[in-house]
């Protein structure tokens, strides 16, 4: 005979007697303020485990609230900013683009595959439930070096990962970056981020509000996946981290096709009915619930045994804090769950209603017809203690001033190009984007491989630039001055593509805020980023923090990722950043110095990087933005590339491997200065007719260095030296390095 012995959960003395709760993230003050100033009494097995996810930094932002209130998140096109699913941007003629970026980097770390998967799916969540169609996804990725198995391994299954999901949804991979540093060997950024065109009419809010009305759970059954994912991702990876699977979701791409279409029928065909729509993302049920209504000042009843489940004996705590993906939950008016029931039986999807709108402010959960949780809304949603860490500048950055600037020694000038070529941050990455569709749905007009992708905007004269982008080498050096350059770079890119910056979304990417050093790069960095947006009037409408990214003991570089889209107001001023015709002419647009601490030539020459990082002037980058976007506006320019890693002979050679044409250049610098990363630097090639027209429009901020050749080789004359390459040997050399690594 089989005798089944059931877990027995710990009682509410237990919990606090033995410290439970400090397992999950909570600290002792915080039970104590649960405890003694919100229930006025000690919280049960459940109750514990839902403050500690919602109270996690993940879902709370305790520590980096205080930074966030520093970021401009309005503008006169902004429709909606952070506080719902996605921040949306207004686009004219009625549309708008909605827009956000996460992060999945814990998952990643130990499921790679999976962790970037689910990323995916629910960033795209996130689009669709504010009622937009998905359009593109876009990802930020940082890898340690390409020196290892492990890190082979975590690469290849993220870019599978990705690809696997959101393709099979029907949604392009239109771009992103990839960079690799030993500081990410052991904690690894997986950052998506989704865009989707709504328009003005069909915008959503995730409330609960209607005394009575339904609380409906839709899409697939919940299981044990993913359960204190929340929390996972709100600690410091340590040993033993790697064996915390369960805290990883399981994701099925095609389930989230059948909801997005779905839950879009739904919100187009039967507004009249819907209050409002979530999606059940970090801490499931308990997090898409508690904050829909909080967000509508209501409370909520949820009758936990009628919610669909796919293994045998979950109890409250796990069917609360699953975190399993292609789920949503819904508000309906009462008496009409009947239509949402007959609307996803279509698509073989459960419409269950779990619950209804109270007006006591209350969270109450029921199970087995006992009550198993009950205690204010707000307490979950809005009231986690807010936290002002201690910050420090790290002894590094005084070490860092008191260095001499690095100046590189070059002999053979076309020996240190070809090598920078193939480092991994900026060698191609067409073996990565490859693997994704770029292409489905037909609207990409600008596929990867140039500033930034491009997508038409069907029925207008519209299209819409995005980008990822962030150098965490600079911010390692300076985060408030890197913080800045990481928006400039993102504006450049659009600007690049002929389009206005609008609005960005972020990834905050750091170290544990419990460091006093660690939490003085995030929160002097967030300065330089507000900075930026606010001369660029790009806002920020959406975006995460994801804190705690350490292995042992060692963070990452501070990395806060730039998602930024852009406005192109007439698809005949798309530009991309490849050379077109032999004859054109090259301008090099901005001012060049020898700024080398913090480049890739640094890197590559030291293994590591140090030094001040250098002066950079946000007016100035602004004022250049504004030339180059009036001279493509005005049809003056035939490409148009940004400087960035690898400085101007990169640029120059990126340029010109698309077409394969070759470039015959000469300029007034030392050797050295053409791999230096000076900022606010653009490449264009204008036709031969209108080259004196563009260096009167640019004045003393253009020269003309040089001209395109159809003899496939890259001629860069400097003052003491130059480069001298066949355009096909550099191009397989650049092409070819990621996957020789």
């Amino acid at each position: 005979m089989t005798v089944m012995i059931e877990n027995v959960e710990p009682s509410a003395a237990e919990i606090k007697e033995k410290k439970i709760y400090q397992e999950w993230g909570l600290s002792d003050s915080e039970y104590q303020m649960i405890e003694e100033k919100i229930l006025g009494r000690m919280p049960n097995y459940t109750e514990t485990g839902l403050f500690s996810v919602m109270w996690s930094e993940h879902c709370s932002y305790k520590n980096s609230k205080q930074v966030l209130r520093k970021f401009p998140t309005e503008g006169k096109h902004v429709l909606q900013g952070p506080g719902e699913g996605a921040g949306i941007v207004d686009i004219g003629d009625g549309l708008a683009v909605v827009f956000k970026a996460e992060s999945h980097n814990h998952p990643s770390a130990i499921e790679p595959y999976e962790g970037a998967a689910t990323g995916v799916g629910g960033i795209i969540r996130d689009i669709f439930s504010m009622g937009a169609r998905p359009i593109a996804i876009l990802d930020s990725l940082r890898f340690g070096e390409l020196n290892n198995n492990h890190t082979k391994h975590l690469l290849s299954e993220v870019v599978a990962g990705i690809s696997s999901y959101g393709n099979c949804i029907g949604i392009p991979t239109v771009g992103g970056e990839t960079s690799f540093d030993a500081c990410y060997e052991g904690n690894p950024l997986v950052n998506a981020m989704c865009v989707g065109l709504i328009e003005h009419k069909d915008i959503q809010k995730g409330q609960a509000k209607g005394i009575g009305n339904s609380i409906m759970y839709v899409g697939a059954k919940t299981g044990r996946d993913g359960i204190h994912g929340a929390t996972f991702a709100s600690e410091e990876f340590g040993k033993g981290n790697e064996t915390q699977r369960s805290a990883v979701q399981v994701g099925d791409p095609f389930m989230e096709k059948l909801l997005l279409e779905a839950c879009l029928e739904l919100i187009l065909e039967h507004q009249d009915i819907l209050v409002g729509i979530q999606d059940m993302g970090a801490a499931g049920l308990v997090s898409s619930s508690s904050e829909m209504a909080s967000k509508a000042d209501s409370g909520l009843k949820l009758f936990l045994d009628d919610v669909p489940q796919r293994e045998k004996g979950m109890t409250p705590y796990e069917m609360m804090l699953s975190e399993s993906q292609e789920r949503m939950l819904i508000c309906v008016k009462e008496g009409h769950e009947g239509e949402v029931v007959e609307l996803f039986k279509k698509y073989d999807l459960d419409a269950v209603t779990i619950g209804e709108v109270t007006d006591d402010g209350m969270y109450t959960l029921f199970h087995k017809g006992e009550i198993v949780a009950n205690l204010p809304v707000d307490a979950l949603a809005k009231d986690a203690p807010v936290y002002q860490k201690e910050y420090v500048e790290p002894k590094r950055i005084q070490e860092f001033s008191e260095i001499s600037d690095y100046q590189p020694e070059i002999d053979d000038v076309a020996e240190i190009f070809l090598k920078l070529l193939q480092q991994s941050t900026i060698a191609s990455k067409r073996a990565i984007y490859e693997t994704y569709d770029a292409q489905v749905r037909t609207n990409t007009v600008v596929l990867p491989g140039s500033d930034a992708a491009v997508l038409r905007v069907r029925g207008t004269k519209k299209a819409l630039a995005m980008t990822t982008d962030c150098n965490a080498r600079y911010l390692y050096l300076n985060p408030e001055i890197g913080g800045q350059i990481a928006v400039a770079e993102a504006a450049r890119n659009i600007v690049a593509s002929g389009g206005i910056p609008l609005a960005i979304t972020d990834c905050l990417n750091y170290g544990s805020p419990e460091k006093p050093e660690q939490f003085w790069e995030l929160w002097t960095s967030a300065d330089g980023i507000t900075k930026a947006c606010e001369v660029f009037e790009t806002p920020i409408i959406s975006g995460n923090v994801s804190l705690y990214n350490e292995t042992s003991g060692k963070s990452i570089y501070p990395t806060p990722v730039i998602g930024m889209v852009g406005l192109i107001e007439e698809l005949t001023h798309v530009t991309t950043s490849h050379l077109k015709k032999a004859g054109d002419k090259i301008l090099l647009v901005g001012r060049t110095k020898g700024d080398f601490n913090g480049s890739e030539l640094q890197k590559m020459q030291l293994g590591r990087i140090e030094g001040r990082l250098f002066e950079f002037d946000l007016s100035y980058e602004k004022h250049i933005q504004d030339l180059v976007l009036k001279a493509i506006q005005g049809g003056l320019v035939e490409s148009a590339h940004d400087l960035s890693e690898g400085g101007l002979a990169i640029a120059l050679a990126e340029s010109a491997f698309e077409n394969e044409f070759g470039v015959k250049v000469q300029v007034k610098m030392p050797k050295i200065w053409l791999f230096s990363e000076t900022q606010s630097r653009f490449l264009l090639s204008v036709s031969p007719e209108r080259c004196e027209e563009g260096l009167v429009h640019f004045g003393e901020n253009a020269v003309l260095i040089g001209t395109v050749t159809q003899k496939g080789r890259l001629l860069i004359q400097a003052d003491d030296g130059k480069i001298d390459v066949d355009v096909i040997k550099a191009k397989k050399l650049w092409e070819g390095s990621l996957s020789c690594l």
